[in-house]
């Protein structure tokens, strides 16, 4: 009896003890773990009462804010991570097919894609599972390779030989609208393509066959292989193992093929400036949910170019809930490069500060040569690379961009564009805005505008010169974790 009275009173206890935490301890507005703002209180009208959206609203929000969110998760992490069945030492294969809270760039949501996974050969290596291969699938299909501070997740990829064929109608599409313009398609291949242990392939598809596919429908577009020159660099530390990007040091490899095909100078990295972020644990983290991805920080190691003029311009999207551009700034100076703190998971940002920009760098060289972008995150990391390679470099992320790219092309006497995304989006419907871009209001034909005036564009500041205008406000960004600095010292 006195036992079951102990027993009552500490459930009791325990019982108070949630209670006044979840209801009077300040709730979680964002969750740096899941690397996304919180629910919102709901808004209360007379309408949303009787229709019950106010309860449900109320109901999530109560759930998606719970105070100390993170730090729940992370305890049920751990908790999963103890109580993991082990054979012989090695960690169980556990898998988790979800896909909700995915990056929209890494969604695959086209026709043309497969499933993710082969069961049967989910189950074979469940059985077969050797202290050299293991791995195990966490939440929305990442392939967890590794132990300790080697741990590294990779995302798995559905595509088939038959797929991109659409991204490649696209680039020819531009070529078909600019004839005069040189029109490159670089497509970077996903981590899992060099990193996948051999008996976890089952997972993830083979890229090549997909990336075969795109080069063999481009008409007039240069193919840009940059599968080869990364698989040749894949024992450097060339995608980051926390992250779903590839790191500088990666996009360093492709702006040198690049640079190649496109018949410009291009720099080693003797002519940079090496920094390092120490502690970063990128995206990879909340996407698995996995307690080995927080317990494996990696060195964020980028690179400043040294001795070369550039000034950087900025126009500042605003957009909404839904990511949608609902407005813009003005024209103004800024810094390209961002340094962010030890520990932080934004330092992928350190490019541009972010996505939500129309990006301008004018350089010192003074080649005629001026190249536009066309890009996702993984993109964000080429443009450093290229200061010693073009006289400008105009850089336009596929979600934000509100301008007519014909007129766009021609006012700004583009010579060449560059198609740079994720395989993901390359076998995905998202390149689809590409097309949007050139059918904005106010376009008509193209015609190619009377060459510019190099002279123009004569007068360069360096970026390490005060900015003459007013830093753009912060600007909510679709990539995780971005908290967008204004200036270039560690914040």
């Amino acid at each position: 009896m006195k036992q079951s009275k102990i027993y009552l009173t500490i459930m009791g206890l325990l019982f108070v003890a949630f209670v006044i935490i979840f209801n009077i301890f300040p709730r979680s507005e964002y969750s740096e773990l899941e690397k996304r703002e919180l629910a919102t209180f709901p808004e209360l009208t007379a309408e949303k009462y009787w229709t019950g959206e106010f309860a449900d609203s109320l109901s999530a929000w109560y759930s998606d804010t719970e105070p100390f969110r993170d730090l729940i998760m992370e305890l049920s992490m751990m908790e999963k991570n103890w109580l993991a069945l082990k054979t012989d030492g090695e960690e169980n294969v556990t898998f988790h097919a979800s896909t909700d809270g995915v990056d929209p760039e890494m969604d695959m949501e086209a026709e043309e894609v497969e499933p993710d996974f082969d069961p049967d050969a989910i189950a074979e290596y469940e059985n077969n599972q050797t202290a050299d291969d293991k791995a195990k699938v966490a939440n929305h299909g990442i392939i967890i390779v590794g132990t300790g501070d080697k741990a590294r997740a990779l995302m798995a990829f559905g595509g088939s030989s038959k797929s991109g064929s659409g991204y490649a109608e696209t680039c020819n599409r531009y070529k078909q609208v600019f004839p005069d313009v040189n029109i490159y398609c670089m497509v970077v291949p996903s981590a899992a393509a060099f990193y996948t242990p051999e008996k976890a392939k089952g997972f993830t598809r083979e890229q090549l066959p997909t990336l075969k596919n795109i080069w063999s429908h481009l008409q007039g577009v240069k193919a840009v292989d940059i599968f080869t020159v990364l698989g040749e660099h894949a024992a450097e530390d060339i995608y980051l193992r926390t992250d779903h990007h590839w790191s500088p040091l990666g996009a360093y490899y492709a702006a040198q093929k690049f640079c190649e095909v496109a018949g410009v100078p291009f720099r080693d990295l003797n002519s940079y400036e090496r920094r390092v972020v120490h502690g970063f644990v990128g995206t990879m983290y909340g996407y698995s949910k996995d307690i080995s991805i927080k317990n494996a920080p990696e060195d964020f190691v980028y690179y400043v170019p040294q001795n070369i003029e550039y000034n950087t311009t900025y126009i500042t999207y605003t957009i909404n809930k839904n990511y949608q551009v609902t407005g813009e700034g003005k024209p103004h100076q800024g810094k390209f490069f961002c340094h962010f703190k030890d520990g932080s998971g934004g330092a992928y940002c350190t490019f541009m500060g972010g996505d939500t920009k129309l990006t301008v760098v004018r350089t010192g060289t003074k080649n005629g040569r001026r190249l536009i972008i066309l890009k996702d995150s993984y993109g964000n990391a080429l443009p450093g690379y290229l200061f010693y390679s073009f006289e400008e470099i105009h850089v336009i992320d596929a979600r934000y961009f509100t301008k007519n790219m014909k007129n766009y092309v021609r006012e700004n006497h583009i010579t060449d564009i560059l198609f740079a995304n994720n395989i993901f989006k390359a076998v995905g419907g998202t390149y689809k805005s590409y097309i949007r871009f050139l059918e904005m209001a106010g376009g008509g034909s193209y015609a190619p505008a009377t060459p510019k005036d190099a002279s123009a564009t004569d007068a360069h500041q360096t970026e390490n010169k005060p900015a003459e205008t007013t830093p753009a406000e912060p600007a909510k960004s679709a990539e995780p974790a971005i908290v967008e600095p204004i200036n270039e010292e560690v914040i």
